[in-house]
Order: structure tokens, then C-alpha cells, then sequence
């Protein structure tokens, strides 16, 4: 079972495997979105797990390693977001293909208003485009993972895939 935080992560993670390819279900690997990391230990007790991995945020790093204690597990499998997904993937991105995204979607002047909010002026391009992700990255996680270079897939996104792909294909 693959837990990570909210929808848009998990939207996020089913999309690049079926980019590159992989069914998980058919792999019999679940992609859970437990409603933040704070959910992570009611997670783990409704769902019976023996084998697990998982995205969180880097905040939430003492939350989930105490919820994965609690439950004996370790935070080997889970990989941290800087800060979250959603900066993990603008990054990898880059600023100018999500302009160029966030025109197609036809939200650039919402965008640029958000841009001119006063403690927004002075925030570097990519900081401001993750800021403004915040309230629609449920709308935008496909898309997100769409516009992604598959040779730039941020490291704890790549790292979770090739974790349960390990785990399905050895049992283990």
C-alpha cells in the first residue's frame, strides 16, 4: 500500500505510473490519500498493511515517523517532499513551462493578480507559482505530471515508484 497525504498526491503518483507504463492496481499496490499526514497512524490502523511506502511533506516529517512507530513500521519507503509535492514538481518544471501551463488553462491573469498581492511581490517566480497551486493543485496534479520531463521526476516521487515496484516484483 502507497500512503500519501491528499488527493492531489495521489492523482499525482497514479498518473506517472501510467506514464511510464504501470498499472498499480494490477501490481496490487493501493494508492491511499489519508487526508494529511496527521491521518497517517488512522490509516494505518483501518487498512491492514504488512507492506507499505509512502509521500509526505518535509514539515511532517516528526508526525509520520511517530504515527509509523506507533504502527512498527519505519520511514523506510516514505520519502519526503521539499516542501511538498506540488514544490517538488514546479520546480522540476520549471517556471517558464508553467507559465506556459497555467496560460493553457486559461488562469494566467489569476495568476498575475495573485503575483501583485504584496507579500507575493517580491517571492521568486517558482515560489509564487507554488504558492498559487495551493487551492487548485487537485485540479492541476495530471496536468502537473503531464508538463513533467520524464528525465526530471523529482527524486521522492521517483523514489516511491521504484520502491513499490521493488517491493511487488521481489514479494518482499
Amino acid at each position: 500500500m502507497l500512503f500519501v497525504e491528499g488527493e492531489s498526491d495521489r492523482i499525482a503518483v497514479a498518473r506517472l505510473a501510467a506514464r511510464r507504463g504501470r498499472d498499480l492496481a494490477a501490481e496490487g499496490i493501493a494508492v491511499v490519500a489519508v487526508g494529511g499526514a496527521h491521518a497517517l497512524e488512522r490509516a494505518l490502523r483501518t487498512h491492514e498493511v504488512e507492506r507499505i511506502a509512502g509521500l509526505y511533506d518535509r514539515g511532517e516529517e516528526a508526525s509520520v515517523r511517530g504515527a509509523l512507530q506507533r504502527a512498527g513500521f519505519t520511514l523506510d519507503g516514505f520519502y519526503a517532499c521539499d516542501p511538498d509535492l506540488e514544490g517538488e514538481l514546479v520546480r522540476a518544471i520549471g517556471a517558464e513551462r508553467m507559465i506556459q501551463l497555467v496560460e493553457t488553462w486559461g488562469e494566467i491573469e489569476a495568476f498575475r493578480t495573485y503575483q501583485k498581492q504584496p507579500d507575493k511581490r517580491l517571492l521568486p517566480l517558482e515560489a509564487q507559482l507554488h504558492g498559487w497551486l495551493h487551492n487548485r493543485k487537485v485540479r492541476y496534479a495530471a496536468a502537473l505530471i503531464d508538463a513533467l520531463d520524464l528525465d526530471r521526476v523529482p527524486a521522492p516521487l521517483d523514489g516511491v515508484l521504484a520502491h513499490v515496484k521493488r517491493r511487488s516484483v521481489t514479494g518482499s
